[in-house]
């Protein structure tokens, strides 16, 4: 699903540079689960957004089902990121006047694919997270494990080929995390989803088929 060739990231500041990543090299099998783990500043996030084309690297190619993803212009990045990539967030960023359903149709209100199926597509991403009966809470109605249920949901809105994850448990108690990490694994496992995840936790983690551990913007070491 993706090649990465010599991936590398500098940003510039006034306080001089920082090298996020330095000529990772990896590829991405479609329908595993690779936990990217490592330390604060070990490249981790950037490595994740540079897939999820939000980041544009320094030097480097990524490359999605054969396609150069930095080839594309603007618009088309935009394109992809909503009809290939779902994004679970640490922060849910979730709309707060937007009730569960409604937050989730949203990026649906972007595909011209749904021809007015998109709230019936909703209802069932919420009876798959077990949530059809807060479809019209909002946010702050709704407990943090619940705002992340309804987050994955989101995410799944256009049907996504892979599933991008940074920190998903980050604000999670460890029963909620343990939820929240078994959704994630069935939508691997049962549908094939790609998940590509960062985290600082050893226990979410190990979720992963695959395991990747980040130091200074380099691959340290891989398991499986």
């Amino acid at each position: 699903m993706y090649t990465v060739e010599n991936l590398s990231k500098v940003y510039t500041s006034q306080h001089g540079t920082v090298r996020a990543l330095d000529n990772i090299s990896l590829s991405v099998e479609r329908g595993s689960f690779v936990a990217v783990t490592g330390g604060s500043g070990s490249g981790k996030t950037t490595l994740l957004l540079t897939l999820g084309g939000l980041i544009r690297p320094t030097a480097g190619g990524v490359s999605f089902s054969g396609t150069p993803m930095y080839n594309m212009s603007e618009p088309e990045l935009a394109e992809y990121r909503n009809r290939k990539i779902g994004f679970v967030l640490q922060t849910f960023n979730l709309i707060p006047y937007l009730s569960a359903i409604e937050n989730i149709m949203l990026p649906m209100l972007f595909s011209s694919d749904r021809n007015g199926t998109s709230e019936s597509v909703a209802e069932e991403l919420l009876e798959k997270v077990g949530l059809r009966d807060r479809k019209e809470h909002l946010p702050r109605e709704l407990s943090v494990g619940q705002q992340q249920r309804v987050a994955i949901a989101r995410a799944l809105a256009n049907s996504p080929d892979v599933i991008l994850a940074d920190e998903p448990t980050g604000n999670l108690d460890p029963n909620l995390s343990l939820e929240v990490m078994r959704i994630l694994k069935e939508l691997n496992e049962k549908e094939g989803r790609t998940v590509i995840m960062v985290t600082h936790s050893p226990e979410a983690a190990r979720f992963g088929n695959r395991q990747l551990r980040l130091k200074d913007g380099r691959i340290e070491d891989r398991i499986g």
